[in-house]
C-alpha cells in the first residue's frame, strides 16, 4: 500500500526526506527500526535529523521558515511547541485524501487549523504511571489518591515543571472529575490547592529522570510518577520497581509529526506521515522503541504481553496542552509559588 502511495515521480525525485526525531535513544531506534524499511517500500530516501530538547527546535523551524529554508521535512513536535507552530501558521497544510490510513487514528491524534485544514498527526505516545519500589510496598497502589496518603510523607518523587508532570491533569481528574475545571483562572487554582495538600509527601520534585529512577530502584525514594516503559524495562532486569495504571489512568503523553511551511517536499512528507499511521508500524514502535501504540490495541498484532508493556486499555488522562500554551507564564508563577516553592 506504502508503494503504491509513493507515485514514482516521488522515488525518482533523488532528495532525501529529512524527518527530525527527538536525538539519542530515539533517532537511533528511528534509523535502525522504522527508515530503512520505509525507504525499500517507498524508494524515498530519508536524511534523519536529531532535535534539540525542549521548544529550542520550534524556534529553529521558525527562524528558517522566514528564510525559506526547512532544516527538516518532517518534524516530531511535543505538544505545546506543536500548537505554538499552528498558532504561527508554520506547517504546511496536507492534503488527507492523499493518506488513507489516517482513519485509524483517533480523533487526539489528528490535528487540525481552525479553518479545518489538516497540519499533522500522532507520531508516537508514552504514558507516565504511577511507579513504586515493590520491596517497600509488595502490594502496588490502585489510585493516584495514593500520593496524598499521610504515610507517604517524605516518601514521593514528582515532577519539577507544570508543563511536563501533568500533575494538575492528574489531580482535576483524581478529585474534580476530569480536566475541564482547569479551563478558567479559578478552576486551575482550586486543582493546584488540591495539589499543595501532598507537598509534604515529596522528596523530591525531580528534573534529571536518572536520578528518580535510582532512588526509586534502591528505595530512596519509593513511590512517584514516572514512565512505563522505562519502569517496565528496569522491572524486566530485576529491579524492585512497578508501574501501575491507576484506576482513574495513566497520562498519555505523545509526539506529533508536522511538515515545515518551507518544506518542497510535502508529497514525500505526506507518504512518511502515512506511512507511519499503519498499525504494522506502530506495534514495530512498541516493540523496537517502546512507545504506546497511536491506533487502537486491536488493529495491532500486539501480544498481551507486549502491548502491557507499553500501553493499557484503560482511558488515558490527555495533557491540557492549551493551558500552557495559552497561559503558560501564569501558571509557572502560580506553580512555584503554590507547589513547588
Amino acid at each position: 500500500a506504502a508503494m503504491l502511495a509513493a507515485p514514482s515521480v516521488l522515488r525518482a525525485s533523488g532528495a532525501a526526506l529529512k524527518v527530525g526525531t527527538y536525538g539519542g535513544y530515539f533517532q537511533n531506534s528511528f534509523d535502525k527500526f522504522i527508515y530503512p524499511e520505509f525507504t525499500r517500500e517507498t524508494g524515498i530516501e530519508i536524511e534523519s535529523i536529531g532535535e534539540p530538547t525542549g521548544e529550542a527546535w520550534l524556534v529553529q523551524l521558525g527562524q528558517a521558515a522566514r528564510a525559506n529554508q526547512a532544516p527538516a521535512d518532517v518534524s516530531m513536535m511535543a505538544q505545546v511547541a506543536r500548537i505554538k507552530g499552528e498558532r504561527a501558521g508554520l506547517w504546511a497544510k496536507l492534503d488527507a485524501g492523499k493518506m488513507k490510513n489516517l482513519g485509524v487514528l483517533p480523533a487526539h491524534f489528528v490535528h487540525h487549523y481552525e479553518d479545518g485544514a489538516l497540519y499533522g498527526t500522532g507520531a508516537v505516545s508514552w504514558y507516565v504511571s504511577l511507579v513504586t519500589n515493590t520491596d517497600t510496598y509488595p502490594e502496588a497502589p490502585t489510585s493516584w489518591k495514593a500520593l496524598w496518603a499521610p504515610e507517604q510523607k517524605d516518601r514521593l518523587g514528582l515532577m519539577s515543571l507544570a508543563s511536563n508532570s501533568f500533575l494538575l491533569e492528574i489531580t482535576a481528574t483524581t478529585f474534580f472529575g476530569g480536566t475541564e475545571i482547569l479551563k478558567t483562572d479559578d478552576g486551575v487554582l482550586q486543582v493546584m490547592a488540591k495539589l499543595a495538600e501532598l507537598k509534604p509527601n515529596v522528596r523530591l520534585w525531580y528534573r534529571d529522570e536518572g536520578q528518580f529512577q535510582q532512588a526509586l530502584e534502591t528505595g530512596e525514594i519509593p513511590m512517584g510518577e514516572y514512565y512505563h516503559d522505562v519502569t517496565g524495562l528496569a522491572a524486566s532486569q530485576g529491579k524492585p520497581v512497578c508501574s501501575t495504571f491507576p484506576e482513574e489512568g495513566a497520562v498519555l503523553d505523545s509526539g506529533s509529526w508536522v511538515v515545515s511551511k518551507a518544506s518542497k517536499m510535502l508529497d514525500q512528507a505526506q507518504v512518511f506521515i502515512d506511512y507511519m499511521a499503519q498499525p504494522a508500524v506502530q506495534a514495530k514502535l512498541s516493540r523496537n522503541v517502546g512507545t504506546a501504540p497511536t491506533v487502537p490495541r486491536n488493529l495491532t498484532d500486539l501480544t498481551d504481553a507486549e502491548f502491557a508493556a507499553v500501553s493499557s486499555e484503560k482511558a488515558p488522562i490527555l495533557p491540557l496542552s492549551t493551558l500552557y500554551v495559552d497561559k503558560g507564564d501564569w501558571v509557572s508563577q502560580k506553580w512555584s509559588e503554590l507547589i513547588t516553592g
